[in-house]
């Protein structure tokens, strides 16, 4: 996984977050949104981030909060490909 150094550096799906979601995340999801698409992610952006910071995504345990960042960051930055 591409982990951004900077604040300010531009994230994209393919490189930053992708690498986020585990096969076994995306495989658990496939029922309602693909994690592997940017256009599912960008489409459910809202939901997946609210899920990720209550804790309940992905199902077997939380996210460290530099992993929501990244996602809010590219959120943020418009959702680039």
């Amino acid at each position: 996984m591409s982990t951004p150094t900077e604040p300010d550096e531009p994230l994209t799906f393919d490189a930053h977050i992708k690498p986020l979601f585990r096969e076994r995340d995306r495989r658990s999801m496939l029922f309602a949104f693909d994690l592997w698409s940017c256009e599912d992610v960008n489409r459910h952006s809202v939901t997946i981030l609210a899920r990720l910071r209550s804790g309940t995504m992905p199902c077997d345990g939380a996210w460290p909060q530099e992993r929501i960042e990244t996602l809010q960051r590219w959120v943020d930055a418009g959702k680039v490909a």
